[in-house]
C-alpha cells in the first residue's frame, strides 16, 4: 500500500504521461507496477545528498513524462533503470514481471552504466562499446539523457572532482547527442548546467547580466512584436509569438566568437512565430510580412524548411534591423515543426500513431552514430581523437551543398571539396585531383560555403596526398586518408622486411630481433618497423646493416656498447624524477621527501604543488603525480584524480612522506548536516573560533525543509586539528553529521 506522499508521485506521473501522450496511449498499470517495483527495489538506498535514492529515478521518468515524451514503456523502463545495478534483482526478474520490451531497455541501460565514468582513460573499443550499447535502442538512449539531466540539477551533492568531469563529460558527449537528436529544450539546459561548474565565474557574469537588462529587454521586444501582431491578425493567422533569450552558454559561445561586449545583446535575442496549421507554405507568407515591416538582413537567411537539419529541424530563420538599429533574429515555424524542434524524436513519436523503433529517419541518426565509432575502432584513434570526430560529427554547424545533378550533400561549416569527394564515396575522394565549385575551378582547400554546386574531377591515377589530412574536416575524409596511408606504411614495412630477409639468405646471415635491434639503433633507426619502412622506400639502406652484421668487430663494439649504455640508463632512471624537476626552488623543510628504491630524497630544490582537487593536509596519505610543467603535484591518495592518473601514467607516480609537523597553513572542507534553527551556525562559528583560533574562509548554506546542509571552509595546520574540529562540531546539540570534504 503506497503512502499518500508516493501516491500523489505516482499520480503526478500518470498525468503528466496522459497530458504528453494522450491518454489512450498510456498503460496506467505499467507505470504503477514499475513504480512500486523500484520504490520496494531502492528502499534501504540513499542518494549523495541523503534522499530516498528512488527519488532519482521518479525524477528520471518524471522528465521522459513531460519533456521527452515517447512511450509508457520508456517510462516503465526509465523507473527500473537502476534497479539491476544497485539491488538484488536481476535482468530475469525485470523479464518475467514487465516482459521483454522493459528488460532490454533497463539492460542496455545497465550494461553502460559507469563507463562514461573517467572515459577520457578508457581504451578505444570501451568507449566505442558505450556508445554503440546506446544506439542499440533508442529509448536507452533517451533514458540516459533523462538521467544525465537530473544528475546535473543535483550535482551540487558531489565532490568538487566528480562535478567537474560529469559537466566536461556532458558538453563533450550528452549536449552533442542531444542536438542531433532534435532535443533542443533538453540540450540547452544540459549545456547550462555544465557551464554552471566548469566556469562559475562566466556563468554568473551573463546570467547577471541578462538578470539586469531583463526589463529593458522585454519593453524592446514588446514594442518590436506588436506590429507583427497587428498584420497577422489583419491576415487572420492562428499563431502564438513569444521572444526570448539565447541560453546563458550559447550567450557565452557568441560572446567569445565576436569578442565584444554585452552591447550585442540584442543580437542574442530571437522572436518566434508559431503557425498553427498544416500549411508549411504559410511560413513563407509570414516571412513576408516580417520583412514588410522590418528591413531583412539578406546574409542572416535561413530556410531549413526546403533544407531540414539533419536531426529534422525546420524553421526559416531570418535577421531583420529593428527601427532602433538593432538586429534581432525572427525564428517562424508551424505548431509540428516547433515540437521537432523542441522535442526531436519524441515529436515524431507524438504525430505518427503508428510510429515504431524502426522509423527511417530515426534509423538514419543511429547509421550516422555507429559509423563514427566504427570509423574510430578501425583507425585505431587515440580517446582525444574521437571525442574530437564525435563532437564534429554531432555537433557542427552544416552547410548544404550540391552536386552537379543536383543531389543534397549536408557537410559542416569549413568543409572543403575533398571532403565533398569523400562524402560522396571513398573512391572518388581516393582519386580527386581537382574540384569546380559554381562552374570555376577552384584549389582543393577552398572553403565551401551553403549553395555551392560542386563537381568533383577524378583521375584514375591520383592517390591521397600527405597535405590533405591539415584541411580537411569531416571524420570520414580524415579516416579514410588515415585508412590509406597507415595501409601503404603497413605495405612498405612488408615489403622493407621480406627484401631484408632475402638480403640475409644472400649473405648466409642468422640474426635475432634483439641483436638487431641494436645494430639498427646504432644506424639510428627508432625501432625495427622504422627500419623495415625505409628499406622498403629505399632499398639499398638494407646494406649499411649487412655492413655491420659482417664485421665482427664492429659487432662487439656495439654489444659492449649496449652494456655500458644499460647500466647507466639504470641509474639515470632511479634519480630522474627527482632531477628533471631540479628547476625552481620552493620555500619548505625537509620534513618532505620522495621514496625512491626504499631510500628517500628530500624534495627541496624541486619544483612542486598541492593539488586542488582534494586540498592535501599535513598526516594525510599522500602520493606524488609528476607534470611536464608544474613539477610534482602532491594529492590525497584516495583522491579519485590520482586514482584516475595512476591508471593512465603508472610511471609518473611517486611515493610521498610528509609530516604532521610539516607546517604552514592548509584549507580543510566540512560538510555540517543539522536542524534548522535559529543561531545554530552562528553557535558552531563561534565555538570553533574559541576553542581553535581558526581562520574561517567561507560558509555555504542550503536549507531543506527543517533541515541544513553547509560547508565550512577553515585553515588548518594538520589533518589532527581538523579532525578536531570535526569531533567538536559533531558533539553540537542540532548537528546531525559533520564529515570532511574536499
Amino acid at each position: 500500500m503506497l503512502s499518500n506522499f508516493y501516491k500523489k508521485k505516482l499520480d503526478e506521473l500518470i498525468g503528466s504521461a496522459r497530458i504528453s501522450l494522450s491518454a489512450k496511449r498510456v498503460n496506467d498499470k505499467l507505470i504503477s507496477n514499475a513504480f512500486r517495483f523500484a520504490l520496494d527495489a531502492h528502499k534501504n538506498d540513499k542518494r549523495e545528498s541523503g534522499e530516498p535514492y528512488f527519488t532519482h529515478p521518479y525524477e528520471v521518468a518524471l522528465i521522459l513524462a513531460k519533456e521527452i515524451p515517447i512511450d509508457d514503456t520508456t517510462i516503465a523502463a526509465a523507473l527500473l533503470h537502476d534497479v539491476v545495478e544497485d539491488t538484488m534483482f536481476t535482468i530475469k526478474d525485470i523479464k518475467a514481471e514487465f516482459g521483454d520490451t522493459v528488460a532490454e531497455i533497463v539492460d542496455g541501460a545497465t550494461q553502460i552504466e559507469g563507463l562514461t565514468e573517467n572515459y577520457e582513460l578508457k581504451q578505444i573499443e570501451s568507449y566505442k562499446k558505450m556508445l554503440l550499447s546506446m544506439t542499440s535502442d533508442l529509448r536507452v538512449m533517451l533514458i540516459k539523457f533523462a538521467d544525465r539531466l537530473h544528475n546535473l540539477r543535483t550535482l551540487e551533492f558531489l565532490s568538487s572532482a566528480r562535478q567537474m568531469r560529469m559537466a566536461q563529460e556532458t558538453l563533450d558527449i550528452y549536449a552533442p547527442l542531444a542536438h542531433r537528436f532534435g532535443l533542443s529544450i533538453l540540450k540547452s539546459e544540459l549545456e547550462d548546467l555544465s557551464f554552471k561548474y566548469l566556469n562559475r565565474k562566466e556563468y554568473d557574469r551573463v546570467a547577471a547580466h541578462l538578470k539586469e537588462k531583463k526589463r529593458e529587454r522585454e519593453r524592446f521586444l514588446k514594442k518590436f512584436i506588436e506590429p507583427i501582431k497587428e498584420d497577422l491578425d489583419k491576415e487572420n493567422f492562428k499563431y502564438e509569438i513569444y521572444s526570448r533569450a539565447k541560453h546563458i552558454y550559447s550567450i557565452y559561445q557568441k560572446l567569445q566568437k565576436r569578442e565584444k561586449g554585452f552591447e550585442e545583446i540584442y543580437d542574442l535575442l530571437a522572436v518566434r512565430v508559431i503557425l498553427d496549421t498544416t500549411n508549411k507554405y504559410d511560413c513563407y507568407l509570414v516571412y513576408g510580412i516580417v520583412s514588410q515591416i522590418y528591413v531583412p538582413i539578406p546574409e542572416r537567411f535561413r530556410n531549413f524548411i526546403s533544407v531540414p537539419k539533419q536531426n529534422g529541424y525546420q524553421s526559416i530563420h531570418t535577421t531583420v534591423m529593428s527601427k532602433e538599429g538593432h538586429r534581432v533574429e525572427v525564428q517562424i515555424r508551424t505548431k509540428e515543426m516547433h515540437e521537432i524542434a523542441e522535442k526531436g524524436v519524441a515529436a515524431h513519436w507524438k504525430y505518427k500513431e503508428n510510429f515504431n523503433i524502426n522509423d527511417r529517419k530515426i534509423e538514419e541518426w543511429m547509421k550516422n552514430i555507429r559509423e563514427t565509432f566504427e570509423n574510430a575502432a578501425k583507425d585505431e584513434l587515440t580517446t582525444g581523437q574521437l571525442i574530437e570526430n564525435f563532437k564534429l560529427e554531432l555537433f557542427q554547424n552544416e552547410i548544404y551543398c550540391f552536386t552537379p545533378k543536383g543531389d543534397l550533400k549536408i557537410l559542416p561549416s569549413g568543409a572543403t571539396p575533398v571532403d565533398f569527394a569523400f562524402e560522396i564515396h571513398t573512391e572518388v575522394g581516393m582519386r580527386c585531383i581537382g574540384a569546380k565549385v559554381n562552374g570555376k575551378i577552384v584549389p582543393l582547400d577552398t572553403r565551401l560555403k551553403s549553395g555551392n554546386q560542386v563537381e568533383i574531377i577524378t583521375s584514375k591515377t591520383q592517390k591521397p596526398k600527405r597535405d590533405w589530412e591539415k584541411f580537411v574536416v569531416t571524420p570520414k575524409a580524415r579516416a579514410d586518408i588515415k585508412r590509406y596511408f597507415n595501409s601503404e606504411r603497413r605495405k612498405l614495412i612488408a615489403d622493407g622486411r621480406e627484401h631484408f630477409e632475402k638480403k640475409l639468405k644472400k649473405h648466409k646471415l642468422h640474426v635475432n630481433e634483439d641483436s638487431l635491434l641494436k645494430v639498427v639503433q646504432r644506424i639510428k633507426y627508432r625501432d625495427l618497423q622504422k627500419f623495415y619502412f625505409e628499406i622498403g622506400a629505399e632499398p639499398d639502406k638494407a646494406d649499411e646493416v649487412i655492413e655491420f652484421l659482417t664485421d665482427k668487430t664492429k659487432l662487439q663494439q656495439i654489444e659492449a656498447a649496449s652494456m655500458e649504455e644499460s647500466a647507466a640508463a639504470a641509474e639515470a632512471r632511479e634519480q630522474e624524477s627527482v632531477e628533471r624537476f631540479r628547476k625552481e626552488t620552493h620555500d619548505t623543510t625537509k620534513e618532505i621527501t620522495i621514496g625512491t628504491n626504499g631510500s628517500k630524497t628530500s624534495i627541496q630544490g624541486i619544483k612542486y604543488s598541492y593539488a586542488k582537487c582534494c586540498n592535501p593536509i599535513p598526516g594525510d596519505d599522500v602520493i606524488g603525480y609528476v607534470t611536464q610543467t608544474e613539477g610534482i603535484k602532491i594529492h590525497r591518495k584516495n583522491c579519485n584524480n590520482i586514482i584516475n592518473l595512476y591508471l593512465l601514467e603508472p610511471d609518473r607516480i611517486i611515493e610521498i612522506n610528509w609530516s604532521e609537523t610539516q607546517g604552514g597553513e592548509f584549507m580543510g572542507g566540512i560538510k555540517i548536516i543539522g536542524e534548522d534553527k535559529p543561531g545554530i551556525l552562528n553557535d558552531v562559528t563561534e565555538t570553533l573560533s574559541r576553542n581553535f583560533k581558526l581562520n574561517i574562509k567561507s560558509v555555504n548554506i542550503l536549507t531543506k525543509g527543517s533541515m541544513f546542509e553547509g560547508t565550512l571552509i577553515v585553515v588548518v595546520e594538520n589533518l589532527s586539528q581538523l579532525n578536531a574540529v570535526i569531533d567538536k562540531i559533531n558533539a553540537h546539540e542540532g548537528i546531525f553529521s559533520a564529515a570532511r570534504v574536499n
